[in-house]
């Protein structure tokens, strides 16, 4: 533990810098955190004020501007990945992408201040062709006002954070039990989800070849990912349907009478398709979620073909 605590004393700019890049491309990693306690270091001398502001920048920068460039040339293959090491993969793309579209260019001034939108911004960005040198003046601006933010607070108010800048020792406990908080945060949190799982009664899992087998007989399945129809080269079970999760209750979709239907998405632990099979049950459908959604179909060697033209959800690109 002291070597470790040493380690932070040392490597104090790193550990800030780290911390604000490795949230920039999408990591839950607390970089506000770190800039307040290096605010509180600097208002004492522990750190170097401006060395913390320019370097932090220039690595927020840096960050949103990879995450920009790996938007714009891979689409929405870099979405889906950040929608699956989220906290909330169901629907993360399409909310995010809303708020981007109808508020406009200007949010990514303050994109960083939001939940579900800090790391989704720069590749959205990238993906709705946004000139690079528009998006790199408003996401310095953003990135300004975040990190000089979070940083003025810390220097303002460093006699509350004494503990931190008094020989940079404390700065590795302060940052340790933050570390340990955030993990039993996240814990108690899987906890909680896995216990309100327990509580509701399971849906039916088929397996992918149970379910073609089924299909083959006149079985009917559902495409139900929350944003598998945005990326013009996106593929689906052959002979799929589409059924919307953000308008299950709007939908007057007939389903078949008397035989089960099929529903797949890509989420982890098939979120989105348990939950819609929920909602379907309710209405006294027969349903079964395809366990390993579109993945695990395709690892099967089953077929798949192109989402219709006509059924891509295409947005439109900024000019």
């Amino acid at each position: 533990m002291e070597s470790w605590i040493s380690g932070l004393a040392a490597h104090g700019y790193a550990i800030v810098f780290g911390a604000v890049f490795l949230e920039t491309v999408g990591l839950p990693v607390p970089a506000a955190l770190a800039l307040l306690i290096a605010g509180g270091a600097s208002a004492t001398g522990a750190l170097q004020g401006s060395y913390v502001v320019f370097g932090a920048l220039a690595v927020m920068l840096a960050g949103d501007t990879l995450m920009f460039l790996i938007g714009r040339y891979t689409g929405w293959w870099l979405l889906g990945l950040l929608c699956r090491i989220s906290l909330n993969p169901e629907s993360c793309i399409l909310r995010s992408a809303d708020s981007f579209y109808r508020r406009g260019r200007k949010l990514l001034v303050i994109a960083k201040f939001i939940p579900g939108i800090n790391t989704m911004a720069p590749p959205l960005a990238g993906c709705m062709s946004m000139r690079l040198l528009q998006f790199m003046r408003l996401d310095l601006a953003g990135a300004a006002l975040y990190i000089l933010c979070y940083f003025t607070v810390g220097f303002a108010f460093s006699g509350a954070l004494e503990a931190v800048t008094k020989g940079y020792r404390a700065f590795g406990r302060v940052a340790g039990w933050a570390v340990i908080a955030l993990i039993v945060a996240y814990v108690a949190w899987l906890s909680w989800r896995w216990i309100k799982e327990r509580g509701q009664r399971a849906v039916p899992i088929a397996m992918p070849t149970d379910a073609a087998h089924a299909i083959k007989t006149g079985a009917c399945i559902y495409d139900v990912r929350s944003h598998g129809y945005l990326d013009r080269k996106a593929m689906r079970i052959t002979g799929s349907r589409r059924l919307d999760p953000h308008t299950l209750h709007q939908s007057i979709e007939e389903f078949p009478a008397g035989q089960p239907i099929f529903v797949y998405c890509t989420c982890i632990r098939e979120a989105t398709s348990v939950r819609v099979a929920r909602e379907l049950e309710k209405k006294g459908i027969q349903v079964a979620v395809i366990k390993g959604g579109l993945r695990a179909w395709r690892r099967q060697g089953l077929p798949v073909e192109p989402v219709p033209e006509d059924e891509i959800a295409v947005f439109p690109a900024f000019g």
